[in-house]
């Protein structure tokens, strides 16, 4: 169906302007803002793509990898200098050539740094069903973040009530969901963040049992033994280097690892090495890595589940919003300063 008259609107973007050195901290001005390109508001005849008005984007710390130029191809493409970065995103379908999309429906999934986007690549695209929650929440908690988390921790750890549970960059987007549904699993939770006020929050609106602030730890090592005089059952990986390390040495016996993220090592040109990976052999402990791509399967189980949670306030849940596209550059690079208090996102219209 067709939404509107053909119409031609200035499509402001944020594109990336050149490849990053791996061992360098992305800077704001490594983007920029255009507002030179125009877009047609209708899809090419015959074609099955979306066409989106963008609403709210991701900021998400996989992002700094694809700022790099890779010989070697990765599981998500590297950026292309000159066209607009991409990340999730939610966004108002204003014209259809797909049957599954209707003109009104929101929808989340891979979108530009931009206003509009033509979506042609539809698989992995979803429609929101539950307008009755902020739809933001469809880049966090019920988005790619949440699914994360929900996969991360239920099918790789498999946990059970009553184990410790460790997690590394416990504030952010993913970190703060995996917390709370180890408590609501009945599991005893302790998370490190790298400030004060995010170590407050753990404690104090996310539920944790205890969290401490690593820059304030000159010995990981102790800290995790306060915390674990017994030992961690499961880790949720999402700094590695020290981290990793000091927790591989207070694993419990048949413990496990879920690998989401090592953001310590993604600006390192040579990354750091782990030292204790014999624990592995001695304690049985299994330590996996994961894409969340693999587990889209789960996804309507897991989006009824946490809306759920969400309505019985059994979960709660922060984000950090910069208004505005001209502010997505900002807030990306805040990202990896660990500027940013919960989930980073970008509001670019609010309809």
């Amino acid at each position: 169906m067709m939404a509107m008259e053909e119409e031609v609107v200035v499509n402001r973007k944020a594109v990336l302007k050149h490849h990053l050195p791996p061992d360098r901290v992305p800077k704001e001005s490594d983007m920029e803002l255009v507002a030179t390109d125009t877009v047609r508001l209708r899809v090419p005849s015959g074609s099955t793509a979306v066409l989106v008005k963008n609403l709210y984007l991701s900021c998400d710390p996989y992002m700094r990898s694809r700022m790099t130029k890779h010989d070697e191809p990765s599981y998500v493409p590297d950026f292309v200098p000159g066209t607009p970065i991409s990340s999730h995103g939610v966004g108002k379908v204003l014209d259809s050539g797909h049957p599954d999309f209707k003109v009104g429906d929101y929808v989340w999934g891979m979108t530009g740094w931009e206003e509009y986007s033509l979506i042609t690549s539809t698989e992995h695209l979803i429609k929101i069903n539950h307008t009755d929650v902020p739809l933001s929440y469809y880049i966090g908690i019920l988005g790619m973040p949440g699914l994360t988390a929900y996969a991360g921790f239920y099918e790789i750890c498999s946990p059970k009530k009553g184990e410790y549970v460790f997690i590394s960059a416990a504030s952010g987007a993913v970190g703060q969901l995996v917390g709370q549904f180890a408590k609501l699993m009945g599991c005893y939770v302790v998370g490190s963040a790298g400030s004060d006020e995010k170590v407050n929050l753990l404690k104090n609106m996310f539920g944790f049992h205890e969290a401490f602030n690593y820059k304030k730890e000159p010995d990981l090592n102790k800290a995790l033994k306060r915390c674990f005089p017994e030992g961690i059952d499961i880790y949720f990986e999402n700094v590695g280097g020290a981290m990793l390390d000091a927790v591989l040495a207070n694993m419990r016996l048949n413990g496990r690892i879920a690998v989401c993220g090592m953001i310590s090592q993604y600006n390192l040109g040579k990354h750091e090495g782990v030292h204790n990976l014999l624990a592995l052999i001695a304690k049985c402990i299994c330590m996996q890595g994961f894409l969340v791509s693999n587990y889209y399967k789960c996804y309507r189980e897991f989006e009824e589940k946490v809306v759920q949670y969400i309505k019985e306030g059994k979960i709660v849940y922060i984000e950090d919003i910069a208004e505005g596209l001209e502010n997505a550059p900002s807030a990306l690079v805040g990202l990896f300063a660990g500027r940013n208090v919960g989930k980073q996102l970008i509001v670019v219209a609010r309809e």
